[in-house]
């Protein structure tokens, strides 16, 4: 890792909606520049503070995740490996979150609209309420970081790929350093989807969806691309939800799917008789708050996906 040399601004408007290795860079950098930019948020300006639910049915989904950049790192060629180091992330206050009609692991449950907005405190000291249902301690993440695939584009922004995209992990925040492998020249770097909160999962097919400032290092490592996205966390990834323990639910047989969407389902019907909070709620809370984990895949022929909710949302 190379010494920070230079620093560099990317706006907003300096963004795209899919991945594709003939985009022009915006900015080319040296290996150990810090880069800071500006991430839209993820619903690409078509929700906003005056958005009613309806307008979930017009969403243009060519428009959703747009990602800033992408940045040429000098260097870089195909087989090397391009480290991001995340120095800050900085949520703006004001977020959404949804159901959407088709969209989701529960998507033949859930049919109908939803849409909830939050303002939250930036600094991250209160936690995000959801209309009188929770309160969600916020953890800013990136949903979308990626580099440029080598066949030619252009790729759909959303499905995560072995040099990264949108793969939703909760904790690509600030602190975290993730590995991609290149495959273009340059590597051709965006970024975008940025989440006041998300939970392992991102069930519902939101987090607490907002706009952030992102400073971010970059540097290159020859011959050394990793087989797919590896990354280091700074610390601890649940301690600002540990402190009231958890509700744990579970899906069980021979297929993943499956055991992922029972171990959900079951927390919505929890969450809403015990609770006394709509499903639409309870599911929302789910996707921001909650962490879906493989508890056992060696016992065949059943294996065992649990859901874990933070008890601290409720108190």
């Amino acid at each position: 890792m190379t010494a920070t040399r230079l620093k560099h601004t990317i706006h907003a408007e300096h963004h795209h909606w899919w991945w594709d290795r003939a985009i022009p860079p915006v900015l080319e950098v040296e290996p150990g520049t810090v880069i800071d930019l500006e991430l839209n948020d993820p619903g690409g300006g078509q929700i906003g503070p005056g958005s009613s639910t309806s307008e979930l049915l017009q969403l243009n989904f060519s428009r959703i995740n747009p990602v800033t950049g992408p940045v040429w790192i000098d260097g870089a060629e195909p087989g090397d490996a391009v480290h991001i180091e995340l120095l800050s992330v900085e949520p703006c206050g004001w977020g959404w979150s949804a159901l959407i009609p088709r969209f989701g692991l529960l998507a033949d449950d859930f049919l109908e609209p939803h849409l909830v907005q939050w303002h939250y405190d930036r600094a991250g000291q209160v936690p995000a309420a959801l209309q009188g249902a929770g309160r969600v301690p916020t953890n800013p993440m990136i949903g979308s970081l990626g580099l440029a695939p080598g066949a030619p584009g252009p790729h759909d922004i959303l499905p995560p790929r072995r040099v990264g995209g949108t793969m939703d992990i909760r904790d690509m925040v600030a602190g975290s350093i993730l590995c991609l492998p290149v495959e273009v020249a340059g590597a051709l770097l965006s970024c975008g989807d940025g989440h006041a909160a998300q939970g392992d999962g991102e069930v519902c097919g939101t987090g607490l969806e907002t706009a952030l400032k992102v400073s971010l290092r970059v540097n290159l490592e020859k011959h050394a691309a990793p087989r797919a996205p590896r990354f280091s966390v700074p610390g601890p990834v649940t301690s600002h939800l540990d402190e009231a323990g958890y509700d744990v639910t579970t899906g069980v047989g021979p297929d993943l799917m499956t055991g992922a969407r029972d171990a959900v389902r079951s927390m919505i019907d929890l969450l809403s008789s015990r609770e006394k909070m709509t499903p639409e709620d309870a599911y929302i809370l789910c996707s921001v708050a909650g962490d879906l984990r493989i508890s056992e895949i060696v016992d065949a022929p059943n294996w065992i996906v649990s859901f874990y909710f933070p008890r601290i949302v409720l108190e």
